[in-house]
């Protein structure tokens, strides 16, 4: 049987599994595709698609390719989701999440319930919490965004957006956290603006309610909440260029510590508090396998940057620069390994000490919400301030650890003040 017959075959088995297929002579689907990991419930492809990947999962009520053809590549699609248009591959939809035509999605993304973009987006590395919205012609790799409470009270980025991911020294040690993961999760707090036609040159950090001009390019934190920001674009300047120079290099190395210890908290929260809701829904199991698995990728793509950052930076390293700098770079470059260690789980002893505050929540949270998992938004939006707090403290726990064992290992750095 050659791949169109097999093709054909697979389409068969999907029309008889009550999948709506308009067209059925113009999509392709891969014979690695299990059958078996596709509802047929409501799910309509439209002509043109493609569908390859032995992990594809695509669950009830989703709509591909209505305003454009879409290829799917190893993606986990929660319910409902809606994929207009374009390229997706080695990610993860939640429901209702949303993507218009042109989309670019390539692997190590996670959006949440009700997250989405508009048309020509292109995301990596990427991971957009519950009701997140990007405009259209973005460029947003390499973050994570928090903030909003709702589809009607939502962190959004206007169009025409970029963050600069890319540094001229080609290394990508830029991942910038946009609110935080201990806070973000509880779904409270106030959403984050950034405005159209303007971009962040990562790393950086953001606090929420903050609002950033339209035209802005951020190239600084501003973990501070509830901020009106304006950036003016610098004087016109020409010096000489030093390459691997890092001038920056504590704040560098600083968010991108947080970044990881932010993206351990999520993934203790997908253990043991997202897992049972995922896995109340049908496909659920492989949703929450596909989010694992992107979460591990991501701190694998982090560690691999920052590790790559660390020995250009001590490569550079001459006579004519500042002894601090070059002792940042030494202590960089010797501890490197044993930060790897400390992010990949090899030093569990480090987390020990939020065990009691996780035991804490984990009561108060199964107290309130019973034995019902069927709507994860709901239970978190309904949770009392007086245990969404108790999250809060205990996944700041965990930031707290793992940002305060790096400190030990690179004292020059002078890393983490207090209210990072």
């Amino acid at each position: 049987m050659d791949f169109q017959q097999k093709s054909h075959e697979k389409i068969y088995q999907l029309l008889d599994k009550g999948v709506a297929i308009p067209n059925p002579g113009t999509i392709d689907i891969g014979n690695e595709i299990n059958i078996d990991q596709i509802s047929g419930k409501g799910i309509t492809i439209y002509p043109g698609c493609r569908i390859y990947g032995s992990k594809t999962v695509i669950s009830c009520g989703c709509q591909l390719g209505y305003e454009a053809p879409v290829t799917i590549e190893d993606c986990q699609l929660g319910s409902e989701v809606q994929l207009r248009g374009g390229f997706v591959s080695k990610s993860v939809f939640l429901e209702k999440a949303n993507m218009g035509m042109g989309a670019h999605v390539r692997e190590g993304c996670i959006l949440e319930e009700e997250a989405g973009g508009a048309h020509c987006v292109g995301l990596k590395q990427t991971i957009l919490f519950p009701f997140v919205t990007l405009g259209s012609l973005i460029n947003f790799c390499d973050c994570l965004m928090a903030g909003g409470t709702s589809r009607n009270n939502h962190s959004e980025v206007g169009s025409s957006y970029i963050h600069f991911n890319f540094t001229p020294d080609a290394d990508k040690t830029t991942p910038s956290l946009l609110g935080d993961v201990p806070r973000g999760v509880m779904l409270n707090q106030p959403p984050i603006f950034l405005g159209g036609q303007g971009g962040i040159i990562g790393p950086v950090r953001l606090g929420y309610g903050n609002v950033v001009a339209a035209g802005s390019i951020l190239r600084q934190n501003y973990p501070q909440d509830n901020q009106l920001i304006f950036e003016e674009a610098p004087a016109s300047k020409v010096k000489g260029y030093i390459p691997a120079a890092y001038p920056a290099i504590g704040r560098i190395v600083e968010n991108n510590i947080l970044y990881l210890a932010n993206l351990t908290a999520l993934e203790s929260w997908y253990t043991y508090i997202r897992k049972p809701f995922l896995e109340a829904q049908p496909l659920g199991h492989f949703l929450y396998a596909g989010v694992i698995e992107q979460l591990a990728a991501a701190k694998k793509e982090r560690l691999k940057r920052l590790k790559a950052m660390a020995g250009k930076a001590i490569d550079s390293s001459t006579k004519e620069q500042k002894g601090a700098s070059i002792r940042t770079r030494q202590e960089l470059h010797e501890q490197i390994g044993e930060i790897e260690e400390l992010f990949t789980g090899k030093m569990p002893e480090v987390l020990a000490t939020t065990n009691k505050a996780c035991e804490l929540f984990l009561n108060a949270f199964n107290k309130a919400v019973g034995n019902d998992r069927s709507n994860y938004i709901s239970a978190i939006q309904g949770l009392p301030a007086t245990i969404s707090s108790k999250g809060v403290i205990w996944l700041n726990g965990i930031v707290d650890a793992l940002a305060e064992r790096v400190a030990e290992s690179l004292p020059s750095i002078g890393l983490f003040p207090k209210n990072h």
